[in-house]
């Protein structure tokens, strides 16, 4: 063999020895990382362990050593209860996996329509109704608050009366008939012409209105109820 074979074979077999030393070092880093995740499970380990029997040392006093065989025991038997109560779990939770969406989608229809009535302003409207009743709150006691209360049927009756459809004919006929005078033009009359005027048909039948409204008006109610009553 001449010198340039020898030569190719040493390098040859130096780099084979430097790939062994790679390898070498590879494996000594990892014995040593496996040596120091050993070192760190066992001191969690250790850990674990202590903070266990501390645990159990707080509630051995509550625990027999039969518990445990007499829970076994009660779980083997109700097998049957445990597997429908984790059937009926996984099926609670598709239920809520598939009513997700919708409850997404109703929270959506929700906020829309606040702020629907956001745009109507009705938010404004119960904001300003709170000032409303801050000032009702303190402008009347509470006393007064009891006797509306104890006259609230009244009122209601009233406001009925009121709301009948001739009733309200009348007072917009009233009110049609003042809007149409002109206080400006009404001129003075003597007495003479005052007493031609109530010889009209439609004045006396005016007085006799207004003479009906007062006596009815001034009658007791039970006396008011008593004539309903014998016309009907």
């Amino acid at each position: 063999m001449n010198n340039e074979e020898i030569g190719q074979q040493l390098a040859a077999l130096d780099r084979k020895l430097d790939l062994i030393s790679e390898e070498m070092v590879a494996l000594r880093r990892y014995r040593l990382e496996l040596e120091e995740l050993k070192e760190d499970l066992t001191l969690v380990a250790k850990d674990v362990f202590q903070t266990t029997i501390d645990e159990m040392e707080e509630v051995a006093p509550f625990v027999h050593s039969g518990d445990f065989a007499h829970l076994a025991r009660k779980l083997v038997r109700n097998t049957r209860n445990v597997t429908a109560l984790t059937t009926q779990l996984e099926s609670a939770m598709d239920l809520a996996k598939d009513a997700t969406p919708l409850g997404k989608e109703l929270f959506n229809d929700f906020l829309a329509h606040l702020n629907t009535l956001d745009q109507k302003g009705y938010f404004d409207f119960f904001r300003e109704m709170t000032t409303v009743i801050d000032r009702v709150v303190t402008s009347y006691s509470v006393e007064d608050v009891r006797l509306l209360a104890d006259n609230v049927v009244a009122i209601l009756e009233t406001v009925k009366g009121l709301t009948q459809p001739e009733m309200l004919r009348s007072i917009d006929n009233a009110m049609v008939v003042y809007r149409k005078l002109d206080f400006d033009s009404i001129e003075e009359i003597s007495m003479w012409k005052a007493i031609r005027e109530i010889n009209r048909p439609e004045m006396r039948r005016a007085l006799g209105f207004i003479m009906s409204f007062m006596r009815n008006l001034s009658e007791p109610p039970e006396s008011a109820s008593t004539d309903e009553a014998a016309a009907g």
